[in-house]
């Protein structure tokens, strides 16, 4: 038989037919036609939003040589050359026109199939002629049929060579409607929400959810476009964006909304987010840089970002403020160095960073002029009802808030103008779980943005904050806390104004101990950033961070959440204090567990980092245990060819120890070590 394409993953308007292979049976390429034309005239009971005359007119042609398909089974000619020609023609085109008809039925597509109107009739005339050129070269003498299925048969083929199949007058008219409210938006008018609404009712956009659908496909749409370096239809289908995003905002205001995008707010921090040191982050774009270079006035940006920025006119430094003397970009060979290591050290693809950042540095500037000013007005009426509006109205325009400001700088920057963070930071503390959750959600995006944090913290959000992960009236609040003040706390004089907090450790602590595995990783991740103050060390050693983590690594088979817990114990282990709480809490067993079954090769580093601490800080007690675990120098020396240069360089030094005390025969403290083996080790 013929293979049956579905192709659910294939992209829209673009049409991947089979020709039938050579030597196919006559009989055999009809059956299959016959299926074909059954699935196509299927689509008469489905809603079209647009193409509704040329989709009825394909419709009835293929419904009529479906008549002459069935009746020629059973006695259809096995030796013509011009039949199975006809049939092989008409086959790939039936496939083209149910890829068609399924592109202008799909979900969430009703929007870009009415602005790609012109195109999509153009295709229905081409395809309706193919039938007709197949069809002429089809035997119908030679074919024992009746007179009037033959009358059918070249009556369908004459309407196809001489259909029109142009574009509805209505669907133009709806996209003159489209590109009108759009002009209005770049003027800077707010249009007549009667006029959007006619266009919304002629797609049948009813909904929020439908709505929704519309615009996480033209999202997807984009993010194809630009992974493929082809951005023409990208300023297009960011305008159309924007104005689905208002429309879900403000006309739909009343609508059932949510569950569509619920694993948003809640889902765990990247490694990648997690474990960046501030210095690594692009000012502009707020992620890992991937090819970091230095403008005139000394400051360092990814140069995806900065080319944006120069490109769309702004000759400033985006940080400082001051003109740019020149537009020359240097590369710094140096930072990049070192954020490769630190990529190696975490067990992060740089690649998958270039990729991510390259995404999200693209919306920092907005993809319309139109969508830019329609972001602005939705941001007021948000912030309007997050002020002024009922609780209902809140709780919806913080949960559109989460949606907008997902995955764009732009749109974050401009909910941040519109004053939406200090209302937010009076809503977290409600008894509402469902507006808490959404509010803090909300917040979480914003935070990312190096406003977001400035005004959180200059309006009092950090009590706000504690306030959730103490006493959220949900564990994913408490998780998305969690989150929140590892970004905020990012920037150096936040990281300590945070940590004097005597609350905040407990309760990261009590996270760790009792949140689900999400939020346990969010817990980890905010102590991690918080340690890159040294000042914070005690007071995580205080609130009883290392009995938690060791707790976990005995309990836990996640060997990313174990990553992370080790990565803030060989952090803390760094310090006198850090190891003797390590040893205390009965951690060494489970470490050269970790060590030995652990598949992450950064876990395993961080073992052989928290080890090697032990060593330096504890002495020959913990030199002694290790020495009698036979199963350690085999992976000690394997870490030596598969390892990054600095976990080299701590395993070579944990050999040595461990060889010298071996080579003496006695206890051996590591102060007597010749300080030579610890140089650069640090």
């Amino acid at each position: 038989m013929i293979q049956r394409l579905d192709r659910n993953d294939r992209r829209i308007l673009t049409f991947p037919a089979v020709h039938p292979c050579e030597g196919i049976s006559p009989s055999t390429l009809l059956n299959s036609l016959i299926s074909l034309s059954h699935d196509i005239c299927n689509y008469k009971s489905k809603f079209f939003a647009t193409q509704r005359k040329n989709v009825r007119e394909t419709i009835r042609q293929v419904g009529i040589l479906l008549i002459f398909f069935e009746e020629i089974r059973d006695h259809v000619p096995t030796n013509r050359d011009s039949i199975v020609l006809c049939f092989a023609e008409l086959h790939t085109t039936f496939q083209k026109i149910k890829f068609l008809l399924d592109d202008c039925t799909r979900e969430g597509a009703k929007t870009w199939m009415l602005m790609k109107s012109h195109s999509v009739a153009g295709q229905f005339r081409v395809l309706v002629r193919t039938v007709a050129t197949a069809l002429d070269v089809l035997p119908l003498d030679s074919l024992n049929v009746s007179r009037e299925i033959k009358e059918l048969v070249l009556m369908v083929a004459n309407q196809a060579q001489r259909a029109k199949l142009e574009l509805d007058p209505e669907d133009e008219e709806a996209v003159k409607r489209v590109i009108l409210i759009m002009n209005q938006f770049e003027n800077k008018f707010e249009p007549d929400h009667c006029v959007i609404k006619k266009f919304l009712d002629y797609l049948g956009i009813t909904t929020w959810t439908q709505c929704h659908k519309e615009i996480k496909f033209l999202e997807d749409e984009i993010n194809f476009e630009c992974s493929e370096n082809y951005e023409r239809e990208v300023p297009m289908l960011s305008g159309l964006v924007g104005l689905l995003s208002y429309c879900r905002g403000i006309l739909f205001e009343d609508s059932i909304y949510g569950n569509t995008d619920q694993a948003d707010g809640t889902s765990c921090l990247e490694t990648l987010s997690c474990l960046n040191p501030e210095d690594f982050r692009c000012p502009i774009s707020l992620e890992l840089m991937t090819d970091p270079v230095t403008v005139s006035t000394g400051q360092t940006y990814d140069r995806t970002s900065i080319q944006k920025w120069l490109k769309s006119g702004n000759l400033i430094c985006p940080k400082t403020g001051e003109k740019l003397q020149s537009i020359e970009l240097v590369p710094n060979s140096t930072l990049l160095k070192l954020i490769q290591q630190f990529c190696a050290d975490n067990g992060i693809s740089l690649a998958k960073s270039r990729k991510k950042n390259r995404d999200i540095s693209r919306t920092i500037l907005p993809g319309n002029p139109a969508a830019a000013e329609a972001v602005k007005f939705l941001s007021e009426f948000l912030a309007s009802r997050l002020y002024f509006g009922s609780d209902q109205q809140k709780t919806k325009a913080a949960y559109e808030i989460r949606l907008l400001a997902k995955s764009n700088i732009f749109n974050r920057s401009v909910l941040i103008e519109a004053a939406t963070i200090p209302a937010l930071l009076q809503m977290v503390s409600t008894n509402d779980p469902v507006m808490q959750e959404n509010s803090v959600s909300a917040l979480l995006k914003l935070s990312k943005h190096s406003n977001g944090k400035k005004l959180i913290m200059e309006n009092g959000g950090l009590n706000s904050i504690l306030g959730v992960l103490k006493n959220g009236l949900k564990l994913e609040s408490k998780q998305i806390a969690a989150a929140i003040i590892f970004y905020v706390s990012s920037p150096r004089e936040y990281r300590k104004l945070i940590g004097e907090n005597p609350e905040v450790f407990p309760a990261l602590v009590e996270l760790i101990e009792y949140g689900t595995s999400c939020g346990k990783k969010n817990a980890i991740v905010a102590i991690f950033g918080l340690l890159l103050s040294h000042r914070n060390h005690e007071r995580a050693l205080g609130a009883g961070t290392v009995p938690a983590l060791v707790n976990l690594l005995a309990s836990s088979d996640k060997y990313e959440l174990n990553t992370d817990a080790l990565a803030v114990l060989a952090t803390l282990s760094e310090r006198t204090e850090g190891s003797f709480a390590i040893l205390e809490a009965s951690a060494l067993p489970i470490i050269l567990s970790e060590l030995q079954n652990t598949s992450s090769r950064a876990g395993k580093e961080y073992c052989v980092s928290i080890l090697w601490s032990l060593c330096i800080n504890s002495g020959a007690e913990v030199i002694a245990a290790l020495v009698r675990e036979q199963a350690l120098m085999p992976i000690l020396y394997s870490l030596l060819t598969e390892g990054t240069s600095q976990a080299k360089k701590r395993t070579r030094c944990l050999i040595k120890i461990l060889q010298r005390f071996c080579e003496t025969s006695s206890s051996i403290f590591v102060s007597e070590v010749p300080q030579e083996q610890f140089i650069d080790v640090r």
